[in-house]
């Protein structure tokens, strides 16, 4: 479940292509879109200096709970979730909550690429924004672990070797940027508009761009739901032939959860879809 991949060269079998896409696809969706302005930020009087802020919404809660199912083609190929703990945290005095994203490789797709990968982010309450992510991956025969804490007012980010990198404030890890994005209104929204988050991703600040597109109802098997439609920017020539080559379809309602994603990659295509959800903030936009 790694967003790196949109900037990185790889080498890799066609078996590899699938499974990678599949990651991409579920860290896509959970990072749908934001805009470059940070709303809400409370400033300092006499200075420039962000010294926190409070972003008031009603989008998201404790105990929500959102599961995926992958598949390549007909097969099922793995599945997601993506949940926020129903814990009381504090980290530096600051109130906390504590999401938890995994991802697995299912069936026949554990034979020859088998995918275990979680990821926390300790998100501050009020400002939406990560203090800590931890991630945890296993991917085929490769693994990987970060610790990243993230010094937002001061503007950096320090890895678990204590080497610190430059970063805006309001900075996002991979996470944390599904869950500030749903925080924003689309209700303005232009085709073509695009949306940028500031994300840090392995040891480096990329700005994550996605489109908006459209409205659109969609029916998966958990329903039909009335969905905003998005797709990422994404650099061509990798997994993707072209920008547009994913679609994901979110919930146009306040909690804007994605509802289902569709890929067209070098070997196939690939899709992701809402397979249960509990403890959303708000009623859902299902089409009746």
């Amino acid at each position: 479940m790694d967003q790196s991949v949109w900037h990185s060269v790889w080498t890799i079998t066609s078996k590899q292509i699938i499974m990678r896409t599949v990651l991409i696809i579920l860290v896509s969706a959970f990072c749908l879109a934001a805009t470059t302005a940070q709303e809400g930020e409370e400033v300092a009087e006499g200075t420039a200096e962000i010294t926190t802020r409070v972003i008031d919404h009603h989008t998201f809660q404790k105990g929500e709970k959102l599961t995926y199912s992958v598949s390549y083609g007909i097969i099922d190929a793995g599945e997601a979730v993506i949940e926020v703990k129903k814990e009381n945290k504090k980290i530096g005095g600051r109130n906390v909550l504590h999401v938890v994203g995994t991802g697995e490789s299912k069936g026949a797709f554990n034979w020859f690429f088998k995918v275990r990968d979680r990821y926390e982010t300790f998100l501050d309450e009020e400002g939406v924004y990560p203090l800590l992510f931890i991630r945890q991956i296993h991917e085929g025969g490769y693994k990987k672990k970060q610790n990243y804490i993230f010094h937002q007012k001061d503007k950096k980010v320090e890895d678990k070797k204590g080497k610190k990198y430059d970063v805006p404030f309001g900075v996002q890890d991979m996470i944390s940027s599904f869950y500030y994005s749903r925080t924003l209104d689309y209700s303005n929204a232009k085709v073509g508009d695009i949306f940028t988050i500031p994300t840090f991703v392995d040891n480096k600040y990329y700005p994550l761009q996605i489109k908006f597109i459209g409205r659109e109802n969609v029916e998966v098997s958990k329903g039909h739901f009335r969905c905003l439609k998005f797709v990422p920017v994404v650099q061509k020539g990798r997994i993707f032939k072209d920008e547009e080559d994913m679609i994901v379809w979110v919930t146009d309602d306040e909690n804007k959860i994605p509802v289902l994603a569709q890929a067209k990659v070098l070997v196939g295509s690939i899709d992701m879809e809402l397979e249960d959800y509990e403890g959303l903030a708000n009623p859902i936009a299902k089409v009746k």
